[in-house]
């Protein structure tokens, strides 16, 4: 199989198209290289990917129209896409709300027409969040769940790639699946996610900013398990039915939510040393807890997180401490 991957310098871009190499596809990677963080981390992906024979990349933004007609028009028929690029970050987006319309609306479009003029890819799967459910307290998070209240711009633009995707698929039947992530970390992570922030504060014996007292849950997610779901989601496109138009939405989340101050001295354990904790009240965009149904995933992809936070936070502080040669 050919796949295009958008992101493919990023955390979860990167590994899966490591995966998809190792199983023997041949893949094609877009990346802008932006600075939203420091490009040199994702140019260490990178480097990871660029020696493979079957791994090909353009440097290219999503949200340039033609760019991506012309990267998508070239793929054989029966491609598919995988598309993971995106403006990450609920606080950022606070910030610098543009970059998420243009990188996260705009390049959805941008991946849609595409893919709707090439006219035989096989399936696009494309990365949402699990953000999209916004101050939803019915826990766990289920696709049945109204999404309609976003509580930040970065959830309102995973929303809105998500319908204007449906859109698409009613319109012009092309096959699609949304994947709402949850939490993901590991190594290789991006630095604004709290594993990163917390490794890299302790080892610095600098404090943690806790937001909201600690008084939070997240469904932590490693990211072996997440491009596991990710990669059985590609190979199962939605079929169209007669009510429905060939579109699904799916989450991968681990299905076991943990207290913030628990995964603080997991993180703790795993570097030896103490955390020096400085208590913040919530941040504006920020929810109290998620935690991800798994039914429909584990049904229909067989999907089946395996990894607790005891096994994969030490993987974590492992790498950080090479990448870094602390």
């Amino acid at each position: 199989m050919i796949v295009l991957i958008t992101g493919v310098a990023g955390f979860i871009g990167m590994n899966c198209a490591a995966a998809l190499l190792n199983r023997g596809d041949t893949v094609v990677g877009i990346d802008n290289l932006n600075d939203y963080y420091d490009p040199a981390l994702k140019k260490a992906r990178l480097e990871r990917l660029q020696d493979r024979k079957r791994f090909q990349f353009q440097r290219v933004d999503v949200a340039d129209e033609e760019a991506m007609a012309r990267c998508i028009g070239a793929l054989p028929d029966q491609s598919s896409v995988l598309h993971l690029a995106a403006q990450a970050g609920v606080r950022y987006s606070l910030e610098k709300p543009t970059a998420y319309l243009q990188s996260n609306v705009r390049g959805q479009l941008s991946i849609l027409e595409a893919v709707r003029h090439h006219g035989t890819i096989r399936h696009l799967a494309y990365a949402s969040s699990s953000s999209v459910y916004g101050g939803n307290t019915t826990m766990p998070f289920s696709t049945d769940h109204r999404v309609d209240r976003p509580i930040s711009l970065y959830a309102a633009t995973k929303r809105s790639a998500e319908l204007m995707s449906w859109c698409y698929a009613h319109l012009y039947g092309l096959p699609q699946t949304g994947l709402r992530f949850f939490t993901v970390y590991g190594p290789w992570g991006r630095p604004d996610m709290s594993a990163y922030l917390f490794t890299k504060a302790i080892l610095a014996g600098k404090p943690i900013k806790v937001f909201n007292r600690g008084e939070m849950r997240r469904d932590f997610t490693y990211i072996d398990d997440i491009v596991a779901g990710t990669l059985a989601a590609l190979d199962r496109p939605p079929a169209s039915e007669s009510a429905a138009p060939p579109h699904t939405i799916y989450n991968l989340g681990n299905n076991n939510p943990q207290e913030l101050l628990t995964f603080i001295r997991t993180v703790e354990a795993a570097c030896g040393r103490n955390a020096i904790l400085e208590m913040q009240p919530m941040q504006p965009g920020d929810v109290k807890e998620t935690c991800a149904n798994i039914d429909s995933s584990k049904r229909d992809l067989g999907y089946q997180p395996k990894t607790t936070i005891a096994e994969g936070i030490p993987k974590f502080v492992h790498w950080f401490r090479q990448y870094h040669a602390i």
